[in-house]
């Protein structure tokens, strides 16, 4: 695979991201999840959703030439300084299994969000959190059920050393 670049999102991008996710709701977590439920969701994830997220999170899209094949945000959990949230992590359906994931994983973990916390989130789809357990990501609290919105709620821990900055 070519070298991948990676970039802040840009509200410009906004529609192309939104395609993108909505793909991966109706070809890829349409396996998991009721045809019902991924409709909806690719209806709410339109390119104001994506701006949404983008103005609360670090968000960030990953290109080859030039073309957005992958994307991903981190922002404070609930305003936490010690806590934070990996959302909206999506790759180009025809693209999953080529490394693509885990480069958006490891761009997240470099960022500033990542960094300063002692404990990361992720909701994980049903399609995702084998993926997410690869990298390290655990069952918060230990609990393996979904949740309401048939999300199950992964963590990881950073321990501080106590000289860290």
């Amino acid at each position: 695979m070519e070298k991948l670049k990676i970039r802040r999102f840009d509200n410009n991008d906004a529609t192309i991201v939104s395609k993108m996710i909505c793909r991966n709701f109706l070809e890829v977590n349409i396996m998991d999840y009721s045809k019902e439920e991924m409709k909806q969701l690719s209806e709410v994830y339109n390119a104001d959703k994506v701006i949404m997220v983008a103005g609360y999170a670090h968000m960030y899209v990953f290109c080859l030439d030039k073309k957005i094949i992958g994307c991903g945000a981190i922002s404070s959990f609930w305003g936490k300084e010690d806590e934070s949230i990996l959302s909206t992590i999506f790759v180009l359906p025809e693209l999953h299994g080529k490394g693509v994931g885990r480069t958006i994983i490891e761009t997240l973990e470099s960022d500033e969000y990542f960094l300063r916390a002692k404990m990361i989130e992720i909701p994980a789809s049903i399609t995702a959190r084998g993926f997410y357990k690869k990298l390290g990501y655990y069952y918060k609290d230990g609990v393996s059920k979904l949740d309401d919105e048939g999300l199950y709620r992964l963590e990881k821990f950073r321990y501080r050393i106590k000289n860290e900055i």
